[in-house]
C-alpha cells in the first residue's frame, strides 16, 4: 500500500520541538554519501511502501555494507553526523540521541574515542545532542572490554545501548558493564521486544537494569509487565516504519504503538536506521496518523514524551514544552 501524505500535517508536524530518540549514526548515513565512493548505488529497494526484510539477519548484512562502506574514519564520522544534524535541524528537531557501534574497533581498526570525539565536534550549536556507544550482544570479548570500560570514563559519551540478534545469549558481562555505567552516571539502553516477546523485554529491565528501551513493541503482549513498564517509569523509543519493514508480523496498519499508548506507556517516536527504511522523522508521525488514526492532539502527546524524556536540565527541558504549548495553542 503506498505510504500516504498530507503537504499540511507534515508542515504542522515540522513546526513542533521534536525529538530524535533512537538514531543508530551508521544506519543514518545519507545515501548521497554512499554514492560518494559508489556513484552508482541505486535507491535501496528497502524504500519501498510494503517492502519486508526476509529476517533480521537480511537487514543486517545490508545496513553492514552500506554503514561500513562509508564509515572507514573518524573523518567520515564527522561527514555522516554533520548531514544528519542539520537535517534534524531542517525538521524542527531539538534533540537527538544516536549510538555508534563499538563493533568499528574490533573489526574495522577504528579508535572508538576518535569516533565519539568527531561526532560530538559535529553537533551544530542549536541541536542537543546525546551520544551513545552502540555493543553488540556479544561485543565485549577479551578485545573490547578495555575498551568498554574506558568509554564509561569518556566526557560527552551519555551512555550505552544494546543492540544485536535477540536471540543471542546475554553474557554474563552484560550486567557487569551495566552496573558500572551507572555508576559512571551512564544512561543505559537496551533493543528488546522487537522480535522477541515480553520475556525478553523484562529480563533487559531485570537482569541489565535498563533504563529505557528501544521497541519494546511485544510489551503489548502482556498486561503484567505494562503495569511493571509504567510504574518504574520506562519509556519506549519505538520506530514505527522501521518495524513494519523488519519485524514479522507488524505493518503500519497494525503497529502496536496504538496499544501501548492507549494502555498508558510512554512511548516515544524515532526513524532507527533511514538508510535501511527510506525514512525521516516526519514520515514516522505522519504514517502514525494515517495507519493508526493518531490525533493531532495524540501526535503533540508523542512529541511531548520525547521531550519529557530526553536528557537534558529542567530549565532547557521546560523551554521546549512552552514552545510546544504555545505552537498547539
Amino acid at each position: 500500500m503506498p505510504r500516504k501524505t498530507d503537504p499540511e500535517l507534515r508542515e504542522f508536524l515540522r513546526k513542533l520541538p521534536k525529538t530524535e530518540t533512537h538514531l543508530h549514526l551508521e544506519g543514518g548515513l545519507p545515501l548521497e554519501l554512499l554514492r560518494e565512493i559508489r556513484p552508482d548505488e541505486p535507491t535501496p529497494e528497502s524504500w519501498t511502501d510494503g517492502f519486508k526484510y526476509r529476517d533480521f539477519t537480511h537487514f543486517e548484512q545490508e545496513l553492514l555494507d552500506w554503514g561500513f562502506a562509508w564509515h572507514t574514519s573518524p573523518e567520515q564520522y564527522y561527514r555522516s553526523a554533520k548531514m544528519q544534524f542539520e537535517r534534524h535541524l531542517e525538521l524542527g528537531v531539538k534533540y537527538v540521541e544516536c549510538s555508534f557501534a563499538s563493533g568499528v574497533s574490533e573489526f574495522g581498526g577504528l579508535d572508538a574515542k576518535e569516533i565519539h570525539l568527531a561526532v560530538l565536534e559535529a553537533v551544530p550549536k542549536d541541536l542537543e545532542v546525546r551520544l551513545f556507544m552502540g555493543i553488540h550482544h556479544s561485543g565485549c570479548g577479551p578485545k573490547m572490554r578495555p575498551v568498554i570500560e574506558d568509554a564509561l570514563t569518556w566526557d560527552g559519551l551519555a551512555g550505552i545501548d544494546l543492540h544485536g540478534p535477540e536471540d543471542l545469549p546475554i553474557e554474563p558481562w552484560t550486567a557487569e558493564i551495566y552496573a558500572a555505567a551507572r555508576v559512571a552516571d551512564k544512561f543505559t539502553k537496551a533493543h528488546a521486544g522487537e522480535f522477541l516477546g515480553p520475556d525478553f523485554v523484562r529480563r533487559m529491565l531485570v537482569e541489565i537494569g535498563a533504563e529505557r528501551i528501544q521497541h519494546g513493541i511485544r510489551s503489548v503482549e502482556d498486561p503484567m509487565l505494562l503495569d511493571q513498564i509504567k510504574a518504574n517509569g520506562i519509556a519506549l523509543d519505538i520506530c514505527p516504519i522501521s518495524n513494519a519493514k523488519l519485524s514479522p508480523g507488524v505493518t503500519l496498519e497494525n503497529h502496536p504503538i496504538r496499544e501501548l499508548f492507549d494502555a498508558g506507556v510512554k512511548v516515544t517516536v524515532s526513524t532507527d536506521d533511514p538508510i535501511s527504511f527510506g525514512n525521516n522523522l516526519l514520515d514516522d508521525y505522519e504514517a502514525l496518523h494515517h495507519y493508526r488514526n493518531f490525533t493531532r492532539e495524540e501526535l503533540v502527546q508523542l512529541v511531548r514524551n520525547g521531550l519529557e524524556v530526553a536528557l537534558v536540565d529542567e530549565a532547557k527541558r521546560q523551554t521546549w514544552l512552552d514552545e510546544l504549548d504555545a505552537l498547539t495553542a
